[in-house]
């Protein structure tokens, strides 16, 4: 094939044809347990990096190098396709490694051997994140090797345990210099609906101590009048939220989210809310879940029921973690959240705050030529119209391209969906969300090369 661009059904049809082959590559990558987690063994994780080098030499791609810095285990693939003299570039970011399987016994089928059926692929990894690995190899090979655009694939073996491959692309930004760069680290908010993800949400860890007491104490011979430093706690927690379930710490922004989201009884399916249990907050589900806060806590120091103590604590702490608006600086909502934590004084008793690490979101542009580019290849791709939507965890390598090339578009989807049960068991990848997808990364790259030539 030529490295001119192909038409509505020539993309549809180079697509289905390929996607039995696309299937077996993901059937073949999520085979390998490849865990990056520290204390996991380097085999599988390199036979990873292996089996995307061959993918990608097979696809027709001659110029592979990595990045290996030191504390990775497998190196960062970059992999690069010219276009066209004068066509835009487009960077094409996923990862290869996956997260553990967790109890195997949660599992309708043994994890890390897929299983196809006529509709999906069950297993760990299938939609975080292999799928999207085979479908870039899949969309060029519907160009034969040859696109539209100029291509620079850079798949990571470290994302979902992070690596100092987050540090690499500010301190080398050239290596990442690109027209738009695609995060296929997402997917649609459902099945069949397809969906731009625009927004993160940045996240920052605030910690929080009352200390009463040079040592804990009887609770029959002092308590009453010593005071305790995990009720102190407790009631300084309560006090972040309204009888609603609002935060009402000054300083956090929030708005309403006007794109795509989930019903109420999709959310509570998804979240396994039981039955009864109301949801907590007031407006719009998005405004709660992406474009406003949410404070969670994430670590608190009590001895267990099972081996509870007759003692007045003399010291008690809790860890939070602060979901902030994509677009406020994480650090700056943290110091908010210590500020108001501070004011509280439970039963007069000053708390130790301290604001920790801290990663800022990001609220793509929407406006620029790849975004229109994107919209229609995914209006294509689906046969419908394309939403957008947000996340309420951070991906911290789109804030790392950001930082490295702040001008090149963010754009954000891939193959999985809000069902996919990414993360947890058994985790399943719909094929036809895998076939669309190919369609929708061949059709973008289109797309933006025509913005050029006009």
């Amino acid at each position: 094939m030529s490295s001119q661009p192909l038409g509505d059904d020539a993309i549809a049809a180079a697509a289905a044809h390929l996607l039995p082959r696309a299937v077996d590559d993901v059937v073949r990558l999520s085979r390998i347990e490849s865990v990056a987690a520290p204390g996991s063994p380097p085999g599988p994780l390199l036979e990873a990096h292996d089996e995307v080098v061959a993918l990608l030499r097979r696809a027709g791609v001659t110029q592979i190098d990595q990045i290996m810095l030191d504390g990775m285990t497998a190196p960062t693939i970059v992999a690069d396709v010219a276009g066209p003299p004068g066509a835009p570039t487009v960077l094409m970011y996923t990862h290869y490694d996956v997260v553990p399987a967790g109890d195997d016994a949660l599992w309708t089928s043994p994890p890390y051997e897929p299983v196809v059926t006529e509709d999906r692929v069950v297993g760990r990894g299938v939609a975080d994140s292999k799928a999207n690995i085979a479908a870039m190899i899949g969309a060029l090979e519907v160009y034969g090797a040859q696109p539209p655009v100029n291509l620079r694939f850079v798949l990571e073996g470290h994302e979902e345990f992070g690596s100092v491959f987050e540090e690499h692309p500010p301190a080398s930004p050239e290596t990442y210099a690109a027209d738009a760069i695609v995060i296929a680290d997402v997917g649609n908010v459902r099945p069949g609906q397809p969906t731009l993800t625009i927004g993160l949400r940045g996240s920052v860890t605030v910690t929080v101590e009352a200390r009463t007491l040079g040592s804990d104490k009887h609770s029959g011979q002092f308590g009453g009048a010593a005071p305790d430093a995990r009720t102190a706690l407790v009631r300084a927690l309560a006090a972040l939220h309204d009888d609603r379930g609002d935060l009402v710490v000054p300083g956090l922004r929030r708005e309403p989210w006007t794109g795509s989201t989930y019903t109420d009884d999709e959310f509570r399916e998804l979240g396994e809310v039981l039955d009864g249990v109301p949801l907590v907050g007031t407006g719009d589900l998005g405004s709660r879940i992406w474009s406003g806060p949410a404070v969670t806590i994430i670590g608190f120091d009590a001895p267990p029921t099972t081996s509870p103590l007759n003692a007045v604590a003399s010291s008690a702490k809790a860890v939070l973690n602060l979901r902030v608006h994509p677009a406020q600086p994480a650090k700056e909502a943290g110091e908010a959240l210590a500020t108001f934590l501070r004011g509280i004084k439970p039963f007069g008793i000053e708390l130790d705050v301290q604001v920790g690490e801290a990663g800022n979101g990001i609220l793509a542009e929407t406006g620029g030529p790849a975004f229109r580019a994107a919209e229609q290849a995914l209006r294509l791709a689906w046969g419908a119209e394309p939403g957008t939507m947000a996340l309420g965890g951070s991906i911290p390598i789109v804030m790392s391209f950001h930082e490295a090339q702040p001008a090149a578009e963010k754009i954000l989807f891939g193959a999985s969906d809000g069902y996919c049960n990414m993360h947890g068991p058994n985790e399943r990848l719909l094929i036809d969300e895998l076939q669309r997808t190919i369609v929708a990364m061949a059709t973008f790259w289109r797309e933006l090369a025509a913005t050029k030539e006009s």
